[in-house]
């Protein structure tokens, strides 16, 4: 009887035991998966980083390098910059001139996979003083709704190559945020359509000119005072020659942007019959609690600026 019930325990011991393994083993298993180590993408400002987010979701954390209402044109990276981005899964930029600094930059974090998010992007090319066009792309694509749909495909399909295991995560949260861009310009589509046809309502004159692609969308005319904000002091000939052009067609209202000063065009005001239509977001996003936390939020605002500018000067006619 002794024996048999050693006997019995030991088997059940063993039972034990190998049904522990079992399920150690089992755990260990699912470890890999329940622990995977999320993404970390980034981007060199804020805009980019917004939209990157959207499609990431929770399966990564995107940063940008450069802080927002920061001026992208000659921004001058740190080394705290690098560090901050050595150990990157991708590192998404704009292209098209924007980022003068880029490509030094990327030469120190070489072995990071990278993507150029305006690719097939036709880009709108800028024009010179004497109003010719040169080689030099203008880099705003992001301000053009239908260009931003791309964008966010570039992104997803980045986002597959080095994460496939997430394929249809990614697919569904960039058509999710595809149809939020969609019915965004659908609506301003249907507003600016309601101002007057005439050619002073066509024209959005700003300082700079950062929104040939959004004009493009909206098929308005465009002029500015320069070209990108790059160029340091605004010359007198090129606030005469925009002084002229507002007062041959009557333009009622001028713009300019956040990241410039608004003299410039108040100064275009003071010499002329338009308005002062306020200050248009374009490069980048504000802090967390600011007016245009999200990209989504820049558009709105910028679009809403541009269509109530004209409203108003109808309105008081």
């Amino acid at each position: 009887m002794r024996q048999l019930f050693v006997l019995c325990f030991k088997s059940l011991l063993f039972f034990n035991i190998f049904t522990i393994f079992i399920a150690s083993q089992q755990l260990i298993a699912k470890e890999p998966e329940t622990n995977k180590k999320k993404l970390v993408i980034s981007t060199t400002f804020t805009i980019l980083q917004d939209i990157a987010q959207n499609i990431v979701g929770d399966k990564g954390t995107v940063v940008s390098i450069t802080k927002p209402g920061a001026e992208i044109h000659d921004y001058e990276p740190t080394p705290k910059d690098i560090q901050k981005i050595q150990n990157s899964d991708l590192i998404i930029y704009n292209g098209m001139n924007l980022e003068a600094w880029f490509d030094k930059f990327y030469q120190d974090i070489a072995t990071t996979p990278k993507l150029i998010a305006t690719d097939s992007i036709k880009p709108i090319y800028v024009k010179d003083e004497k109003g010719n066009l040169t080689q030099i792309p203008n880099p705003h694509a992001w301000m053009s709704p239908k260009n931003a749909l791309i964008y966010v495909t570039n992104i997803k399909n980045a986002l597959i190559t080095i994460d496939p295991s997430n394929k249809e995560y990614y697919e569904s949260n960039a058509a999710a945020y595809a149809n939020q861009i969609v019915e965004l310009s659908q609506r301003f589509e249907k507003r600016l359509a309601r101002v007057s046809n005439d050619s002073q309502s066509k024209w959005l004159v700003t300082s700079e000119g950062a929104f040939s692609y959004l004009a493009s969308d909206y098929n308005l005319n465009e002029a500015y005072i320069y070209p990108i904000n790059t160029e340091g002091q605004v010359k007198p000939k090129q606030l005469s020659a925009l002084i002229d052009l507002v007062n041959a067609y009557k333009i009622p209202v001028i713009f300019s942007e956040t990241t410039t000063s608004d003299r410039p065009a108040k100064t275009i005001v003071e010499e002329t019959n338009a308005h002062y239509g306020g200050q248009l977001y374009v490069d980048s996003l504000s802090e967390s609690d600011g007016e245009v936390p999200t990209y989504l939020s820049l558009l709105e605002t910028t679009l809403s600026r541009i269509a109530l500018g004209y409203e108003t000067i109808r309105d008081e006619d």
